[in-house]
């Protein structure tokens, strides 16, 4: 086990290595960055029309063809690839850091895949040995009990976000948002999945992609009422700057989910805009403003859905609709044939 134990720590010892060399190039781009950033215009004719030119390492002028600054290093790799594949095998670093791993990403990880470093499969005598490295490296990946439960949440956390089809940086902003709970030690004496729910919504609000408080409790292990009472108190605490949900950024989802037309989808965003001047959406729920402005759109442009299928993809009743679109028809004079 001593033996298993040091060949595990010659591979940190490695990776650590990798990863320093990684910063500081890092730090020399921020250098090379610093000092660009104080040249933004040209000396000579004051544009600000500057080309970098890599092969010759020089800082051009493009309208009167200074050159402002010469021998500047290039931060980029000295090979090139042209797929996916050849970039990962020409890559000499790990990959870069993230927030939604508990311990950011810097750790290091035995492929489950029986293959060395040249692809070659690993004799069936050593595949013994591999497996209980592997078994050693998950054991002490996770210290103590906080990043236990860090690495619960943010697990949880993306599988919520896969659920919904959230983005990276929809993840990314979640897991910030929970490390910073974490940190202020707002975890204690609640459950995690719900702060982990919570994290994500307002994660959602503040990326501008539009998730209700419905969508995150199906996928998630805790209702809408303790998503709801958490993400108040989570925004509260963290001084979360969050506006209010828009019914316009509902807009396209709602379209694609019933396969509607680019047509009605802008004459949904027209009605809207118009809408607002009017403050007809203040004190409303958006989804409801949003689903009656693309039932009145889809009549409009001749591509009609009927007010079952509109309420099933907006998570809305049928009644929501039905008086939201009396509403915005009678204040906007839009005249309907039914």
């Amino acid at each position: 086990m001593v033996e298993e134990i040091e060949k595990i720590r010659e591979i940190e010892r490695s990776e650590k290595e990798k990863i320093q060399e990684k910063i500081k190039l890092r730090r020399e781009k921020e250098k090379v960055d610093e000092f660009e950033k104080f040249i933004v215009e040209c000396p000579e004719c004051g544009s600000h029309a500057l080309v970098h030119d890599y092969e010759r390492a020089e800082l051009v002028c493009s309208d009167c063809g200074l050159v402002i600054d010469e021998n500047f290093i290039d931060q980029g790799p000295e090979w090139r690839a042209f797929d996916h594949d050849q970039r990962m095998k020409r890559s000499r670093v790990g990959a870069p850091m993230t927030y939604t791993i508990h311990d950011k990403g810097l750790s290091t990880m035995i492929d489950w895949r029986n293959r060395d470093s040249y692809g070659k499969t690993i004799s069936s005598k050593n595949r013994a040995q591999l497996y209980r490295l592997r078994k050693w490296q998950r054991r002490i990946r996770v210290s103590n009990a906080t990043e236990r439960n860090l690495a619960f949440a943010l697990s949880e956390l993306d599988r919520m976000a896969s659920a919904l089809g959230l983005s990276r940086n929809v993840r990314e902003t979640a897991a910030v948002i929970y490390r910073k709970a974490v940190d202020k030690n707002l975890i204690r004496g609640r459950s995690i999945e719900g702060v982990a729910a919570a994290a994500l919504y307002a994660a959602c609000r503040q990326c501008n992609v539009p998730r209700t408080l419905d969508e995150i409790a199906e996928v998630s292990r805790v209702s809408r009422k303790e998503i709801g009472r958490t993400y108040r108190f989570v925004s509260r605490e963290l001084a979360l700057k969050l506006m209010p949900t828009s019914p316009i950024d509902y807009i396209p989802r709602f379209c694609s989910g019933l396969s509607l037309k680019g047509e009605v989808q802008a004459k949904g965003i027209e009605i809207l805009r118009q809408a607002a001047e009017k403050e007809l959406t203040s004190g409303r729920g958006p989804t409801g403003v949003a689903a009656a402005a693309i039932y009145i759109a889809s009549i409009l442009c001749g591509d009609r859905r009927t007010q079952r299928e509109v309420a099933d993809v907006a998570g809305v009743t049928e009644v929501t609709i039905r008086n939201r679109y009396k509403e915005l028809a009678e204040e906007l004079g839009i005249e309907i044939i039914l």
